[in-house]
C-alpha cells in the first residue's frame, strides 16, 4: 500500500510553498504579533481564498473545488511551515468539516459557499475553562433555540462569523450554530501565548441558535470532528516542525564557536538528529491518518490519535531545541524560534491536549484488542 502523495499533489504542495514564501514571510507573522489590534492577516486571507484553498475539500455543488482531503493535508503542511496567521484551521478543519459531516441541505447551502469564498470565518466553542468538558460538567444550555453560557477560550472566536457551540438541550449534549452578529452575544478578546492565532471569551445570553445534527449527538459528533481535525492539524504541525529543523540546521552551519561551526559539535548533532527522527515518526503517523481520513476508514479514530500525539510531540521538541541550538540569542524577541514555539503550544491544545489523545488512543487499542 502506497501512503505517499501523488505527483499532482506534490506539485500542488510546491506551488503552495512558493506562494506562501512570497506572501507570508516571517515579517508578516511578526506584523500580526506586534499589532494588538490585528487578529489575523486579512490580505493573506483574501489571497488564500483567491487561490481556492478555502474550498479545496468542499464539494463543487457548494462552489468548492471538490478535491480530496489529501489536497487539504498538503495545503495544511505548508500553512504550518509558514506560520500563516489566518483562521484557516478553525474555519476549515472544524466548522466546514462539521457542516459537511452533520449539516442538513439548508445549512450546507447557507455556509459552505461562503466559506469557500472567504466570506465566512468559523470557530469551535467547547471549553468552559480549565479542564476537559464532559457530559457531567457541561454548563452551556439551549432552551427554545436560545443559547446561554460562557465559552473560554475560543480560538479565533473574536473574528468568527459563525461559531459551533457544544451545549445541553433538554439535558442532552448537542452542537449548535450561533451567528456572532446576532443578538445575545458578547465577545472579549483574550491575551494568549500565540497572538498570531487569536482567542476570545464568548458570553451567550439567550442567543438564537440552530442545531447541527441530531438531538443528543453532541459528544459523538464532536469526536468525529476532532478525528478529522486531528489529522489536518498534524500536517500543520509537521510543517512547523520541519521548518524548525531547517532553521536550526542552517544556524548550526553558519554559527562558529571556538573556531568551528557549532554543528560540528556532538551535542548539536544529537539535537538535530533527534529532531529529524521525531519529525519522521510523526510524518509516518500523519500519512496513515491522511489515508484513513480520505478513505473514511474504520481505523480513523486510532490513526488520528496517533497522528495527533506524535505531531504534537515532534513540533514541541523541534521548537524548543531550535531555541537551544541558537543559544542565548534564541530567547530574544528579535530571533525567530519563539514564533514557532508559540505556535507549537497553541496547536497542541486547540483540539484537546495530548494527554486526552493518549487516553483516546489507549481506549481505541483496548477495544480493538478485545474484539
Amino acid at each position: 500500500m502506497n501512503f505517499d502523495f501523488s505527483d499532482d499533489q506534490k506539485h500542488m504542495q510546491g506551488e503552495a510553498r512558493r506562494f506562501l514564501e512570497a506572501r507570508c514571510g516571517l515579517a508578516r507573522v511578526r506584523a500580526v504579533l506586534d499589532d494588538p489590534d490585528c487578529a489575523y492577516d486579512r490580505d493573506l486571507w483574501r489571497a488564500v481564498a483567491d487561490q481556492g484553498w478555502l474550498g479545496a475539500a468542499i464539494p463543487e455543488a457548494y462552489n468548492g473545488l471538490g478535491l480530496s482531503r489529501l489536497e487539504l493535508c498538503v495545503i495544511a503542511e505548508e500553512l504550518g511551515r509558514a506560520l500563516a496567521p489566518i483562521p484557516f484551521a478553525s474555519t476549515l478543519y472544524f466548522l466546514a468539516e462539521a457542516v459537511m459531516l452533520a449539516g442538513d441541505a439548508a445549512q450546507m447551502s447557507a455556509l459552505l459557499p461562503r466559506i469557500a469564498a472567504g466570506e465566512l470565518i468559523g470557530a469551535l466553542a467547547v471549553s468552559e475553562g480549565p479542564g476537559a468538558v464532559t457530559p457531567e460538567t457541561l454548563q452551556a444550555s439551549v432552551t427554545d433555540r436560545r443559547l446561554t453560557g460562557v465559552k473560554i477560550p475560543v480560538t479565533d472566536g473574536d473574528v468568527a462569523d459563525q461559531v459551533l457551540v457544544l451545549a445541553r438541550e433538554n439535558g442532552r449534549p448537542g452542537l449548535f450554530l450561533a451567528d456572532m452578529k446576532g443578538s445575545g452575544v458578547v465577545r472579549e478578546t483574550l491575551r494568549t501565548l500565540d497572538p498570531t492565532r487569536s482567542a476570545a471569551k464568548i458570553t451567550f445570553e439567550a442567543a438564537p441558535v440552530t442545531r447541527l445534527g441530531g438531538a443528543g449527538e453532541g459528544f459523538a459528533l464532536l469526536e468525529k470532528i476532532f478525528d478529522r481535525a486531528a489529522v489536518l492539524l498534524a500536517f500543520e504541525q509537521l510543517g512547523g516542525a520541519g521548518r524548525c529543523l531547517e532553521i536550526a540546521t542552517a544556524y548550526a552551519k553558519e554559527r562558529y564557536a571556538f573556531g568551528r561551526q557549532i554543528g560540528s559539535y556532538q551535542a548539536i548533532k544529537h539535537k538535530l538528529a533527534d529532531m529529524y527522527v521525531k519529525n519522521e515518526l510523526a510524518r509516518g503517523n500523519a500519512y496513515y491518518g491522511a489515508w484513513a481520513l480520505n478513505a473514511d476508514a474504520a481505523e480513523l479514530p486510532t490513526a488520528a490519535a496517533a497522528a495527533r500525539i506524535s505531531a504534537s510531540e515532534a513540533y514541541w521538541y523541534a521548537a524548543k531545541e531550535t531555541i537551544q541550538t541558537h543559544g542565548g540569542i534564541g530567547y530574544t524577541w528579535e530571533a525567530d524560534p519563539h514564533l514557532f514555539y508559540r505556535r507549537s503550544r497553541q496547536l497542541s491544545l486547540v483540539a484537546g491536549a495530548p494527554r486526552l489523545w493518549k487516553e483516546r488512543l489507549v481506549s481505541q487499542l483496548e477495544r480493538r484488542n478485545a474484539a
